[in-house]
């Protein structure tokens, strides 16, 4: 069985931000794997950054040896400028939940596994509980529809409504499952939009998100690299247009959009399209079978702001 820790798309990115040196911020360190991949690649320190305390503990045998070189912080990576303290010369952010968090059943990340209906990646938030026995179906049912693309998200939040109290994972994955036709071999779980829209929901990790992307543009150096690996195509989707939005020096125009005022560009765009695991990769870890990795460069403009509307950041009608 394939080691589920191991960092999605590594060697990929420490080849397209080679080479590695100075200062680096992982920004989601979770297991260190990434962590680990630049410190051994030439960076000379690393900033690990994880809103969950509990995995600085577990990563306590292998980081103590490194001293100095390795900084462990407990926080959002929306606020790793503020975080980091220094300029960087590298920022990577791996988005979405851990394999580490759906292993552990606790945490209520996973349909798989019965365990409290949390899903709080860390800090003092509502759980999914919390929100799912409280919040009312219409707002339920934009949750499903517009974080997770479930069609059947009025059905499901209807169902939840009626179910309620809830507490545990297998009564959600139950619930959801009921809604939905049986899947066909090879299909993914009934439950898998729902809950990735539950989660995205409670740790509001597209608003995190489009936050942290605009503080590594602030803690970025010049020539400093932006690293983002990410697991579907709305996480994506925001990644690729703020990179393009920053990288864009504005003015053209068309009569869909208008004309731009002049700008300099933040980044630049090394790379044409998104990269994406080998076959070799997808053979030994069959969790990087939708990553993909984006990378920009830091020009030395001043650091701008965006419109998360321009971004297609999902988002509930009415909460905007």
């Amino acid at each position: 069985m394939a080691d589920p820790h191991i960092p999605v798309l590594l060697k990929p990115l420490l080849r397209a931000v080679a080479p590695v040196s100075g200062v680096w911020a992982d920004g989601t360190f979770g297991a260190g794997g990434y962590a680990r991949g630049l410190l051994q690649a030439g960076a000379a320190r690393v900033i690990g950054i994880d809103r969950d305390p509990s995995v600085f503990a577990m990563a306590a045998d292998w980081a103590s040896p490194l001293g100095e070189r390795l900084r462990l912080v407990e926080g959002t990576f929306s606020d790793l400028d503020i975080l980091a303290a220094e300029p960087l010369d590298g920022v990577v952010l791996d988005l979405g939940v851990s394999s580490m968090q759906l292993d552990q059943a606790e945490r209520g990340f996973s349909f798989l596994r019965d365990g409290p209906l949390d899903m709080r990646m860390g800090g003092e938030i509502p759980s999914a509980a919390d929100l799912l026995n409280s919040a009312e179906e219409s707002v339920i049912a934009d949750v499903l529809y517009h974080y997770g693309e479930e069609r059947a998200a009025r059905r499901i939040a209807r169902a939840i409504v009626a179910a309620r109290p809830l507490s545990r994972t297998g009564e959600l994955a139950e619930i959801v499952a009921g809604c939905l036709p049986r899947p066909k071999p090879g299909q993914s779980h009934p439950a898998t939009r729902s809950f990735q829209a539950i989660r995205i929901w409670v740790n509001d990790e597209f608003g995190q998100l489009v936050a942290g992307l605009s503080a590594a543009e602030r803690a970025l150096r010049p020539g400093g690299k932006l690293a983002v690996v990410s697991f579907h195509s709305l996480e994506d989707r925001i990644v690729k247009r703020f990179m393009q939005a920053r990288a864009d020096t504005g003015g053209g125009g068309n009569r869909y959009a208008p004309v731009q005022a002049a700008q300099e560009a933040a980044f630049t765009l090394p790379f044409r399209r998104a990269i994406g695991p080998d076959d070799d990769e997808l053979a030994v870890n069959p969790r990087a079978r939708s990553a993909l990795l984006r990378v920009a460069v830091r020009t030395d403009a001043p650091a701008g702001s965006v419109d998360a509307r321009a971004l297609a950041m999902p988002s509930l009608p009415g909460r905007r």
